[in-house]
């Protein structure tokens, strides 16, 4: 089944439409570690690998201080690497 597209918009231009980023909000690293009661250093650590397409992004305030954040896919990324932190042999 294929979708009618308004005039003037072909496949692939309502294609790449449909895979923008619909992040709406985001979650600091310190809300995340208190809402899983976890170590918000330890966290920064597991979490420093982490890429935009993972679900981390940077939140840029005055004196370009930046804090990580997460949208709702990279806290579920984020908690599968948690998860392979506390398997992994030490």
């Amino acid at each position: 089944m294929e979708l009618d597209h308004p005039p003037g918009r072909n496949r692939v231009q309502r294609s790449v439409t449909s895979q923008l980023n619909k992040v709406y909000a985001v979650k600091t690293i310190a809300l995340v570690a208190q809402e899983l009661g976890e170590d918000e250093d330890r966290l920064w650590d597991i979490a420093n690998g982490m890429e935009p397409e993972d679900g981390l992004i940077w939140v840029y305030g005055p004196n370009d201080e930046g804090v990580m954040a997460f949208s709702d896919v990279g806290v579920e990324n984020l908690c599968h690497l948690i998860a392979m932190h506390r398997d992994a042999p030490e």
